[in-house]
């Protein structure tokens, strides 16, 4: 690419605003810390208080995360700002997919989460502040279906949200464009 070209392409690569950039490293903060609770778990023998804690903290973020999603979607939707792209053709292509992918995944992981308790007969609790009661009654089978989902989607969320970030610096350190600066909070 040009100079000129790639001055054109950095003029084009507004910053986002301070909500987006807060949502987008609270949702990577979420997504990540409840991938390793869930890990932890599993080296915690049944049964345990500590186990009953680590799930119990999951379960907890996992609802902040449904409502980080909520609200991250109505504020693209309602604040109607996009930003240039960073890059163009077929780069913009394969991010705009990623990004797409993510979103879904995430929808999909947390109401999984959601089924699979309301299947096993309880109600997720905010750090025991409130429940959600159950939109809908499931049966004992269905719980199981939904626990694997549960599992291989979170899987899947971390390895796009890892190419997502390899990609991001990829294009910091290798392409040294400003497609990762657009999303890092600004220091003052």
């Amino acid at each position: 690419m040009s100079n000129f070209n790639m001055a054109a392409a950095d003029a084009r690569a507004a910053r986002y605003d301070h909500v987006t950039i807060t949502f987008h490293w609270l949702t990577a903060l979420l997504v990540l810390t409840m991938f390793t609770l869930a890990e932890a778990r599993s080296f915690v023998a049944r049964g345990t208080p500590l186990r009953g804690d680590l799930i119990f903290v999951h379960i907890s973020l996992g609802i902040l995360l449904a409502a980080v999603l909520i609200l991250r979607i109505v504020w693209r939707i309602a604040t109607h700002r996009r930003t240039a792209p960073a890059v163009s053709g077929l780069q913009h292509a394969v991010a705009t997919l990623a990004h797409l992918a993510l979103y879904a995944l995430m929808i999909s992981q947390v109401s999984y989460g959601f089924l699979m308790i309301w299947a096993s007969g309880n109600e997720p609790s905010f750090f025991g502040l409130f429940s959600v009661p159950p939109l809908i009654v499931l049966d004992q089978p269905t719980r199981h279906v939904m626990g694997e989902l549960h599992d291989y989607t979170a899987w899947a969320i971390i390895a796009v949200a890892g190419i997502h970030a390899a990609a991001a610096l990829g294009h910091h350190y290798v392409l040294r464009d400003r497609v990762l600066v657009r999303m890092i909070p600004v220091r003052k």
